[in-house]
């Protein structure tokens, strides 16, 4: 790269963020780990930092307006200018509609689609002044339909529309938006989903494998590599992208 970049990777104390933030960190960029806990970014900073990288790690509610303004400008002012950010920060409030609560439904709105707007609205200026700037969004297959994720899967639907105005509004500014829709990635988030369902984590990732075309659930690292791309300053030509991370074809 011709500088270095920095990045912000919302949601990255743990799982697919934390993969992520570690993957850009080796790939030359400083690093801003944000989540909810900022003893639990700072960690992963911390691991960054002690494999060479360099990173900060900031807590921050991405829903929450004046936060997010503060944790950008501390960004801008600890590491330099972002002009990578990946949305990534989200949260389950899984049921069928009948059962769903209003709360159920704003929650996961909030951290997803208001979230990613926040972040994007207070990066941007510093992309549009460097006349350089990456943004990936973190959609799911869930965004084609899934059972007793109605709010979930407007969320990341929502995203994928976000994401394809963006590279409409942003492009003359060197600046791409692109989404990644992962399937089936063994995390936390997912585990949570066996537990609920009432099965054990190792027989739930085999009855999902045999659902997937290469034969295996996803990484987080999967994930990683495709954020790496999208990126990158090779990457500049493509830009509007929902890429389907799921071990197959996805209607």
């Amino acid at each position: 790269m011709p500088e270095t970049r920095t990045a912000i990777v919302t949601g990255s104390a743990r799982g697919i963020g934390a993969a992520v933030a570690k993957r850009l960190a080796k790939d030359g960029l400083q690093v801003a780990v944000i989540d909810l806990d900022e003893a639990a970014s700072q960690k992963v900073a911390d691991e960054i930092t002690a494999d060479g990288g360099k990173a900060v790690g900031i807590g921050c509610d991405v829903s929450d307006e004046a936060a997010v303004t503060a944790a950008v400008e501390r960004v801008a002012s600890e590491l330099g200018a972002p002009t990578v950010l990946v949305n990534n920060a989200g949260v389950l409030r899984d049921n069928l509609i009948f059962k769903m609560s209003a709360d159920d439904w704003d929650t996961v709105m909030n951290v997803h689609l208001r979230g990613s707007f926040l972040m994007t609205r207070a990066v941007q200026k510093h992309m549009t002044d460097a006349k350089f700037g990456r943004i990936v969004n973190l959609s799911s297959t869930s965004a084609q339909g899934n059972r007793g994720q109605v709010n979930y899967s407007a969320a990341k639907a929502g995203l994928q529309g976000f994401t394809k105005t963006l590279a409409i509004e942003l492009g003359k500014f060197n600046v791409t938006a692109n989404a990644i829709a992962p399937g089936f990635i063994a995390t936390d988030m997912t585990a949570a989903t066996a537990e609920r369902v009432g099965m054990e984590f190792e027989a739930f990732k085999a009855a999902a494998a045999q659902q997937i075309p290469v034969q295996r659930v996803g990484t987080p690292e999967d994930i990683a590599a495709a954020a790496s791309f999208f990126v990158s300053e090779e990457a500049g030509f493509v830009s509007g992208q929902v890429l389907y991370v799921a071990g197959g074809p996805q209607d």
